[in-house]
C-alpha cells in the first residue's frame, strides 16, 4: 500500500464515523492511526464501575447505524464499546486502522502542500490531509493538591480504574462530583467500610429516567422505521432543553425546579440537602443525570466533605478546616483536561506555525473545524462543539459531513489543499463570542471546565444542535483560501 492520501488520529466515535463516511463517499485510501490496542476511545478507556451513557442510547448513536437492540434507555459502557466494535467490523474499517500507533507530531510540508505524520515508533506518513479525531475526554487531569505523591494506598483517577484493588472493607477517599462520580459513588458504596465524599461544587442533578428495554419492547424496535422514530422523539425533547441555553438562561427555571424536587424527595436530612443545593444557576455546569447518587450520600458509611482537600498524606487527606480524614485508597473523579487535550498535540502549519502559537489567545477554529494556518487539518469535536443538552454524535456526523465536502471541493477545483481564511474564522468566533457571554455558561455563577484560564468558553456550541447541523452543510469556497 502506498502513501495514504487521509490519516484519521483515533478511533472512538468520530475517528470510526469519519472512516465509515470517506468509505461511502468513495475514499479509500486512508488510515485511521489509534494509540490503543482496539477501537472505542472513551467507551474503552472508561471502566469503573457504573460507567454508562447520560445521553439516551437511541440518541448516542449513528443516525446511520441504528440499534434496535440496546438493553437500557441509558447503555452501559460495555455495550456501547461493542456497538462501535461492531461498526468498524459492519463497515470494513479494521484494514484501515492500525493499533499502537500513537501519533508524536503532525508537520505540515510548505514545498510538497502535504503533511508528514510522525508516530512514536518512527512510522511516517506523507498524506494530503489529517483529521483529529482524538475527543476531549481522554486526558485524565489531577488537582494540584501538595502531598499527594506521599499516599501510601492505591490511587487512581476514575478513567484509569484500578480493578486490582478492592475497595472491600476499605476507608475510600472520593475527590470530586462531576459526571463520573456521580456514577461510581453508589456503585462502591455498599461494598466500601467507609466512603468520604470530597465536593467543591455541589452539581445539579435531574432525575434518570432509565429502564430496561423488554424482549418485547426490542421486538418492536425492530419494525422498520420504530428505533427511527423513538430516535427522532428522543432528539426533539432533548432539544427543548436548549431554550435555556442558547435563548435565555430565564428559561432554564423549570429545570432548576425538577433538580430541586429531585434533592427534597431523596435527601431527607436538611443540613445534608443545604450542602447539596447548588449556588450557581442550572446549566453552568453539566447537569447530570442520576437516580441513586443522592440515596448513596444519605447511607450511614457515607460523608461528604464541602471543605477543599489541602493536603494528602501517607494514610489520609487533610480538609481546608485542618480536619484529618483517614483513607486506604483514593478514586480522583477531577474529569479531564478538555482544552489542553487539542492546545497540547504537536502540530506545525504553514511557514512552522505552531498550533500552539495560533492559539496562543485561545482555542478557536472555523466551524470548530478548520483553523487557519493549517491546510487540510480538520478537528472532530473542536473548539465550541460541544454540546450541553443532546448527543454529540449528531455534532460528530454534522462534521463529518462538512470535512467530505471539504475535499469534494478540492477534488473539484483540482486545488492541492484549502486553507480557512483568517477573517472568515474571526468573524465566525465574534459571532461565537456575542453569542456565548450573556448566556448561562458565562453568566451562571460557576467555573466550570467549559471556561478557559480566561473565563471564556472554548467547549460549548451557544445553540440548539439543528442550527450547527444547518451551518455545516454547505462549504462556502469564498471562506477558504485554495492552494494549488
Amino acid at each position: 500500500m502506498g502513501e495514504p492520501g487521509i490519516v484519521i488520529v483515533g478511533a472512538g466515535f468520530a475517528g470510526i464515523c469519519m472512516g465509515i463516511k470517506l468509505k461511502q463517499a468513495g475514499y479509500h485510501d486512508f488510515v485511521i492511526l489509534e494509540k490503543a490496542a482496539e477501537p472505542g476511545g472513551t467507551w474503552r478507556d472508561n471502566t469503573y464501575p457504573g460507567c454508562a451513557c447520560d445521553v439516551p442510547s437511541h440518541m448516542y448513536s449513528y443516525s446511520f447505524a441504528l440499534n434496535p437492540g440496546w438493553s437500557r434507555m441509558f447503555a452501559p459502557q460495555e455495550e456501547i464499546r461493542d456497538y462501535l466494535r461492531s461498526c468498524v467490523a459492519a463497515y470494513g474499517l479494521t484494514p484501515h486502522i492500525r493499533y499502537g500507533a500513537q501519533v508524536a507530531s503532525l508537520e505540515y510540508d510548505d514545498a510538497a502542500r502535504a503533511w508528514t505524520v510522525t508516530t512514536e515508533a518512527g512510522g511516517v506518513l506523507r498524506p494530503n490531509a489529517v483529521v483529529s479525531a482524538i475527543g476531549a475526554l481522554h486526558i485524565p487531569k489531577f488537582p494540584e493538591i501538595a502531598g499527594r505523591e506521599s499516599f501510601a494506598g492505591p490511587a487512581f483517577h476514575s478513567a484509569a480504574w484500578d480493578h486490582s484493588a478492592d475497595l472491600t472493607g476499605k476507608r475510600v477517599a472520593v475527590i470530586g462530583t462531576g459526571a463520573s462520580a456521580i456514577q461510581f459513588v453508589p456503585k462502591i458504596a455498599p461494598a466500601a467500610r467507609h466512603l468520604t465524599v470530597f465536593q467543591r461544587t455541589a452539581p445539579w442533578i435531574h432525575p434518570k429516567p432509565d429502564f430496561a428495554f423488554s424482549p418485547a419492547a426490542r421486538r418492536l424496535l425492530r419494525l422498520p422505521g420504530a428505533a427511527r422514530a423513538l430516535r427522532a422523539g428522543i432528539y426533539w425533547a432533548l432539544e427543548s432543553r436548549a431554550a435555556g441555553f442558547a435563548v435565555d438562561p430565564r428559561l432554564m427555571k423549570p429545570h432548576e425546579r425538577l433538580a430541586l424536587r429531585h434533592l427534597r424527595a431523596q435527601v431527607p436530612d436538611p443540613g445534608l440537602r443545604r450542602a447539596l443545593t447548588p449556588d450557581y444557576l442550572i446549566g453552568c455546569k453539566r447537569v447530570i443525570v442520576s437516580s441513586d447518587y443522592y440515596p448513596a450520600l444519605t447511607r450511614e458509611n457515607v460523608s461528604l466533605v464541602t471543605d477543599g482537600v489541602t493536603e494528602i498524606r501517607e494514610r489520609s487527606l487533610v480538609d481546608a478546616t485542618g480536619t484529618e480524614h483517614p483513607a486506604d485508597v483514593i478514586v480522583y473523579g477531577t474529569g479531564f483536561k478538555v482544552t489542553d487535550a487539542l492546545a497540547e498535540q504537536r502540530i506545525i502549519g504553514r511557514n512552522g506555525l505552531k498550533l500552539q502559537d495560533a492559539w496562543r489567545d485561545g482555542i478557536e477554529a472555523y466551524h470548530g473545524i478548520a483553523t487557519a494556518g493549517f491546510p487540510n487539518l480538520f478537528f472532530l469535536l473542536g473548539p465550541n462543539t460541544g454540546l450541553g443538552h443532546n448527543s454529540v454524535v449528531f455534532m460528530i456526523e454534522s462534521q463529518v459531513r462538512y470535512v467530505i465536502e471539504c475535499l469534494r471541493l478540492l477534488s473539484r477545483t483540482q486545488a492541492r489543499a484549502l486553507d480557512v481564511r483568517p477573517e472568515a474564522q474571526r468573524a465566525h468566533n465574534d459571532r461565537l463570542r456575542a453569542r456565548l457571554d450573556p448566556l448561562v455558561w458565562n453568566a451562571g455563577g460557576c467555573r466550570s471546565w467549559y471556561l478557559d484560564e480566561h473565563g471564556v468558553n472554548r467547549t460549548i456550541w451557544p445553540g440548539f444542535s439543528f442550527e450547527y447541523w444547518a451551518r455545516t452543510r454547505r462549504v462556502r469556497p469564498g471562506a477558504y483560501e485554495l492552494i494549488y
